[in-house]
């Protein structure tokens, strides 16, 4: 494995079961250290306070990365109603109270039933989207407020996992840019009252599983590299979804060097791309010319 003063040339995908008290680049650099990693990168943020999965690229693999933040996610949260805090979660300081509704399980379903489906979220004022440059949470730490439009969001599937009140734990599989916090806060509206998120585990990240995570107490206890390489996942392992062309040796070579090449039977838009010995040579764009162009050569 080659190595140069910066670390380790590691390519692959981790899947860290990020611990709670740690931002995502924390984490990222903590995973980076027990590679002696020389690139990594993270995709799709983790507050300090949740915990779960938080993919690592290694390598050539971040170059996946920025296709990978377009992933459905799925979360277990855990609400505290009756209470608000400035950030929506444990973070926070106290912003309001108010009183919880006599609710049966009946009352809480039929309220998580409205938000399925596309719905408009107004992202929280403590969150990383920029107004002039400025990450919108620096300015409320300022204690400044802006106007901030409605995004649309898909919530796919919303489940009651348990209504022990004032404490509402719920499951979400929803679409990119979507805040649990904020979506926990809505929720408690609709019940009338306030609420903040006291957890938040992110369970899955399309189209990776929870069995799939490891911890980084996980990695330190493995004595030797060889060992920590083997819970990397394949560079291409965040495409699998994508559709696939494969290529001759001529080609891969045309492909490689940067030039389009002609795949039958392929449809315009991303494909994974695959030479000789199923190795994955990077990904392409099939156009209306019909020709497929390289946008993303792996080197590894």
């Amino acid at each position: 494995m080659p190595r140069n003063r910066k670390g380790l040339d590691i390519h692959g995908i981790l899947l860290l079961d990020k611990p709670a008290g740690r931002s995502s680049n924390q984490a990222l650099q903590d995973v980076k250290r027990l590679f002696s990693a020389r690139k990594a990168g993270h995709t799709g943020n983790l507050d300090p306070f949740a915990t779960g999965m938080l993919p690592v690229c290694f390598g050539e693999a971040t170059k996946t990365a920025g296709f990978m933040l377009d992933a459905d996610k799925t979360y277990r949260a855990t609400a505290l109603l009756g209470v608000a805090t400035e950030t929506g979660d444990t973070e926070g300081k106290v912003s309001a109270n108010a009183p919880v509704p006599d609710l049966d399980n009946a009352a809480v379903e039929a309220a998580l039933a409205r938000f399925v489906g596309d719905i408009q979220q107004v992202p929280p004022m403590y969150s990383a989207l920029k107004r002039d440059g400025q990450p919108l949470y620096k300015l409320a730490r300022e204690g400044k407020e802006v106007d901030r439009e409605p995004r649309q969001v898909t919530i796919h599937e919303l489940a009651l996992e348990n209504w022990d009140s004032p404490r509402l734990t719920f499951s979400v599989r929803c679409s990119k840019g979507t805040y649990v916090r904020t979506l926990a806060e809505d929720i408690a509206k609709s019940l009338g009252t306030c609420a903040h998120l006291v957890s938040l585990r992110r369970l899955a990240v399309s189209p990776f599983t929870e069995q799939q995570m490891v911890s980084t107490d996980q990695l330190a206890e493995l004595r030797d590299s060889e060992s920590q390489l083997q819970t990397l996942l394949p560079i291409d392992a965040g495409l699998v979804g994508w559709p696939r062309a494969d290529i001759t040796e001529g080609q891969a070579a045309r492909f490689c060097n940067g030039n389009p090449v002609i795949i039958d039977g392929q449809e315009e838009g991303l494909v994974r791309v695959y030479g000789p010995e199923d190795k994955v040579l990077g990904i392409g764009e099939v156009k209306g010319d019909g020709q497929t162009h390289p946008k993303r050569l792996f080197l590894a």
